[in-house]
């Protein structure tokens, strides 16, 4: 896959997001999306059919949207990634709001990332177990 072709667009940078297929404003956020996106398809080996991008869910009857959402060869849904800019700390803020997502989607695994930082917890019935190593 082609990573990280950027262009200024209406004065404003813009990446190309070969998951989505799009141009998408290249905020500091997506800078850490679009990086671990390449890490899943192109370190890790993830079919990148089996990755979406801002998937939307439910929770609590409230829309909301994940920031990566990994699938297994059944198109259940396995992890849940949340990711934040390099300049935002990954706090308990951060992983609560995953849990919520995990509410809505029940997951085997949890990961928040700032693209300088990775955490991965695998979720088991009522409790989080962190993970020395990524997971997929």
């Amino acid at each position: 896959m082609d990573w990280f072709k950027t262009q200024i667009l209406n004065d404003k940078p813009v990446v190309f997001d070969p998951l989505r297929r799009q141009w998408v404003s290249l905020t500091p956020e997506e800078q850490v999306r679009q990086k671990m996106l390449h890490y899943l398809v192109e370190v890790r080996k993830v079919a990148a059919g089996l990755i979406a991008v801002e998937y939307s869910i439910k929770v609590n009857k409230l829309p909301k949207r994940c920031d990566i959402v990994v699938f297994n060869n059944l198109g259940e849904p396995q992890m849940i990634v949340e990711c934040k800019a390099e300049s935002v700390p990954i706090t308990e803020k951060v992983l609560d709001q995953a849990i919520r997502y995990y509410s809505g989607l029940k997951v085997k695994y949890l990961t928040l990332t700032n693209g300088k930082s990775i955490f991965c917890y695998k979720v088991e019935v009522g409790k989080l177990e962190a993970l020395t190593e990524f997971p997929l």
